[in-house]
């Protein structure tokens, strides 16, 4: 996304939440709404998220948890813009977000919770022939260990750090959790519809954690209708909270 490039106004959940897009380049889809339901936020709460892009999860989550501190670093400056025009259009100020890429540019204090819908489209993939989704959905070798130690770094002992990923990506994801230094970890799968494979996870780790890993019962997102399931709705409509268990 360049300087100066279209806007197409835009809103989450249910209409309660302003959010703005460019006109080309990655679209938001419901994965940065279930990420922020996901987090244990309190008020007075620092949350770092990766890859922010036009800020959706963090709006989400600074409107269900008001009186939230919340940095996002993104690496595209008119994302980083545009993210944060849509914290000013809500009135959330305690989001700021930061241009620059993750691990490079280095957000000041200690946080609670980190959080980030990472890149997970295989390297050796088709490349899509638009730049802005190219960047957002291709994840470089060595690119889940990057995020994760970067994630994780300022974060407070017991501190959470949650993605959401697809599930072709769990193992290595686990992994990266792991040498990040966030144990104790819970995978919540999200089920298309009932009966289907999960193509999508939320996975959490705990900074210093010595648990077991956990696997949650999971959300199913579809009716055999086709609608979302009255949960699922309550989450991408209502901000209900899809909180999972710390250790």
């Amino acid at each position: 996304m360049s300087a100066g490039a279209a806007v197409r106004e835009g809103h989450l959940l249910g209409g309660r939440v302003r959010h703005d897009q460019a006109l080309a380049g990655h679209r938001t889809g419901i994965e940065p709404v279930l990420l922020a339901a996901s987090i244990p936020a309190r008020a007075g709460a620092r949350i770092l998220e990766g890859g922010s892009g036009a800020g959706a999860a963090l709006l989400c989550l600074a409107f269900r948890v008001p009186g939230i501190e919340g940095v996002g670093v993104e690496r595209d400056p008119a994302l980083a813009a545009l993210a944060a025009a849509n914290a000013d259009a809500n009135g959330f100020g305690g989001l700021r977000f930061m241009a620059g890429a993750l691990g490079e540019v280095t957000p000041e204090g200690v946080f609670d919770h980190a959080m980030a819908n990472p890149p997970w489209h295989a390297a050796d993939g088709t490349a899509s022939p638009d730049g802005g989704r190219e960047a957002a959905k291709r994840a470089e070798a060595g690119l889940f260990g990057a995020w994760a130690r970067a994630l994780a770094r300022p974060l407070r002992h017991r501190g959470t750090l949650t993605l959401v990923i697809a599930a072709s990506v769990v193992p290595d994801c686990l992994a990266a959790l792991g040498d990040a230094g966030c144990g104790s970890p819970a995978l919540l799968p999200l089920w298309p519809k009932a009966g289907r494979a999960a193509k999508l996870a939320l996975l959490r780790g705990v900074k210093g954690g010595r648990g077991p890993f956990r696997l949650l019962p999971g959300l199913v997102l579809h009716g055999d209708d086709g609608r979302y399931t009255p949960e699922a709705a309550a989450i991408l409509f209502d901000s209900a909270p899809l909180l999972l268990q710390k250790e």
